[in-house]
């Protein structure tokens, strides 16, 4: 995805764009602890990655989800958007589980099945956290 972010007109800068997915069930969202890479670990995430080339951010979170958690999803509306870094976008979804049960498979330890009341118990990454409230209303 390409858009002007420089504030002048013809500069154009490259945006990538990753997506997380805020996976709701029974009143409940799933929150994933990240064990890599290292400046990551221990914290708290939506699962989800990097949009590759010529892949929707749809078909990107449906694919994460299927690496990193084992399960397949339906993705819904978009219930946010945060800067990560500079030319770094996260868009995280609202998704459904359509089969499997989630498990820690690739670049998480620990997953945990969260209520709205329950959001701030456990410690997010600083990209996640301009989503929750969203989420909680969400729940």
């Amino acid at each position: 995805m390409r858009g002007n972010l420089s504030g002048r007109p013809g500069r154009l800068v490259t945006v990538r764009v990753v997506v997380g997915a805020a996976i709701v069930r029974g009143g409940r969202v799933l929150a994933a602890r990240r064990s890599a890479p290292a400046a990551l670990a221990g914290g708290w995430e939506f699962p989800g990655g990097k949009v590759e080339p010529g892949e929707s951010p749809a078909a990107a979170l449906a694919r994460e989800c299927r690496e990193e958690l084992g399960v397949q999803i339906a993705v819904g509306e978009l219930l946010g958007s945060a800067d990560v870094a500079p030319g770094i976008v996260l868009h995280v979804h609202v998704a459904e589980l359509i089969a499997g049960e989630p498990q820690p498979l690739q670049d998480h330890d620990e997953l945990r099945w969260l209520a709205a009341d329950e959001l701030d118990d456990v410690s997010w990454l600083p990209a996640d956290r301009p989503v929750l409230a969203a989420v909680r209303e969400r729940l």
